[in-house]
């Protein structure tokens, strides 16, 4: 299926015809719908914002999103989105014209929220949250301008894996960015289809269709981001215990409320027991039957 030219869609044309690069097509294509069926993603007739900021996930997140839309297994309609942020040298007209050539219905939303991070975020601080922060207010906006029911991102399995770490080691709590949720107004979906793809995929294949990634340079050039020490942690994990980060994803995956100490998730005061239970020794351990 994945050799016949005429069968492609125009992002996926020109692909390298190793074995290599298919089963890394296949792989991610597969993961994808896979998070998109897990995770009841898929409303007949909706449609999509796909946020596309012209890194190389949100390039894997629009090539798979269409590719699964065009096979017919994605019965959405599709609109990406690019927030051009007035960063200092960013080349606006990249996107554009890559989408124009693609032939991919797009909208191009021009809202400068770099100077306001910049002048509102103290010296040596980092800008991520305020700038997340208002770049998905705008997303959300034109979400609704545009009448879609949901506001779909690019991040990865080891995004979530990351900010899982990050507030594990800074914010005193197990969470991290859920596949799909509802926004604080409760109006629009947000969804996360890469949520089972790792990031060494989405680059090797964005490298491989030689799309024209254009860097983070706000919070890219600053040093010492607590992700990019989470990064580092897990990279090094990584290396000394090849699929840690396959067995620690699964872990979220598999949370046992009960085997936790969340008094708000299992009720421990209400754990009863009972007397009629029979115990037996097995080589001299209690065990309950």
């Amino acid at each position: 299926m994945f050799d016949e030219t005429e069968e492609i869609h125009p992002l996926f044309a020109g692909a390298p015809s190793t074995t290599e690069f298919k089963k890394l097509r296949k792989r991610i294509v597969r993961q994808t719908r896979e998070a998109i069926e897990q995770y009841g993603m898929v409303e007949r007739g909706a449609k999509w914002l796909v946020c596309l900021s012209g890194g190389k996930d949100s390039y894997t997140l629009l090539a798979v999103l269409h590719e699964l839309q065009w096979r017919g297994l994605l019965p959405v309609e599709l609109l990406a989105c690019n927030l051009d942020q007035g960063q200092p040298g960013f080349p606006a007209t990249v996107l554009p014209e890559f989408l124009e050539r693609m032939g991919v219905p797009h909208r191009i939303e021009y809202q400068d929220t770099y100077s306001v991070v910049v002048d509102k975020v103290p010296q040596g601080r980092t800008y991520c949250a305020l700038c997340s922060r208002l770049r998905r207010g705008n997303l959300y906006r034109i979400a609704r301008e545009e009448g879609c029911s949901a506001v779909v991102l690019g991040h990865h399995r080891d995004d979530i894996l990351e900010t899982f770490f990050m507030n594990l080691f800074h914010g005193g709590r197990l969470a991290t960015m859920p596949p799909k949720l509802v926004n604080e107004e409760g109006d629009l979906f947000v969804y996360r289809p890469l949520a089972h793809v790792a990031e060494a995929d989405c680059e090797k294949f964005a490298t491989a269709m030689n799309y024209p990634i254009i860097p983070c340079d706000l919070c890219g050039s600053q040093d010492g981001l607590q992700r990019q020490q989470v990064k580092q942690i897990l990279d090094q994990w990584e290396k000394n215990s090849p699929g840690r980060r396959q067995v620690m994803f699964r872990a979220l995956t598999n949370a046992r409320p009960s085997h936790l100490l969340d008094p708000k998730l299992f009720d421990f005061a209400g754990l009863t027991v009972d007397p009629n239970e029979k115990v037996e020794k097995t080589e001299g351990i209690p065990q309950l039957r």
